[in-house]
């Protein structure tokens, strides 16, 4: 995230992504999970109540906060146009060469007069476990040890709070399926682009937000 400006990033509260894992500045880590949604009016008045009875049976099984967030924006459709008009280009028939046209006008006009918004739905799950230095155990223990095991030390906390994070993950991900929704892990590439469009929102027109289309 190089494009956020400086005053900007003394409230980044990210430290790192790594493996698919947002490490904060306070030792918190987090899992992000792509959540796809459904069309809840559709359904019929049963579906509709076991769809909630199933989401609330969810949540009551969870002994852990996490957090739901939406992200909206307006829909860039600079490359579905670059896309019609090279198809244009390529068509040898004149009649659907016209018909074309009219179509990226038409939708050039349509996106120019209203605002067209797209909704993505995500689910952070956290966990801020570990062993803390701060008691006095912990500083006097820490007065006596070798750098190597500090480093050694470190290393197994790490790793035992990466497990525990991945068992949430894994855990919300299953909740959420047995309702019918479709659920992804956001890797490095996508959680990168995700917190660069939350901290440059008025450069989200230019950078298509690739992890809505999975």
């Amino acid at each position: 995230m190089q494009e956020v400006s400086s005053p900007t990033q003394k409230f980044v509260e990210i430290n790192e992504i790594k493996d698919g894992v947002v490490y904060l500045k306070n030792g918190g880590i987090r899992r992000v999970l792509i959540v796809g949604g459904i069309n809840f009016d559709l359904k019929s008045e049963a579906e509709q109540n076991l769809i909630l009875g199933s989401f609330q049976n969810f949540l009551n099984t969870v002994d852990y906060p996490i957090q739901l967030f939406i992200h909206s924006r307006k829909v860039n459709v600079d490359a579905y146009l670059d896309k019609m008009r090279e198809r244009r280009e390529k068509e040898e028939n004149e009649l659907l060469r016209i018909q074309i046209d009219e179509y990226i006008n038409f939708i050039k006009t349509l996106v120019e007069q209203n605002s067209i918004i797209s909704k993505t739905f995500f689910v952070v799950v956290p966990y801020e476990g570990g062993v803390s230095n701060s008691s006095p155990v912990g500083i006097i223990s820490s007065l006596f040890s070798s750098q190597k095991s500090k480093n050694a030390e470190e290393k197994a906390t790490t790793q035992s709070k990466l497990e525990q994070l991945e068992h949430r993950a894994v855990e919300v991900r299953a909740g959420l399926e047995q309702i019918g929704l479709h659920v992804s892990e956001l890797d490095d590439e996508e959680l990168t682009e995700l917190f660069y469009n939350l901290y440059n929102p008025q450069l989200i027109e230019k950078k298509d937000l690739q992890i809505a289309k999975k």
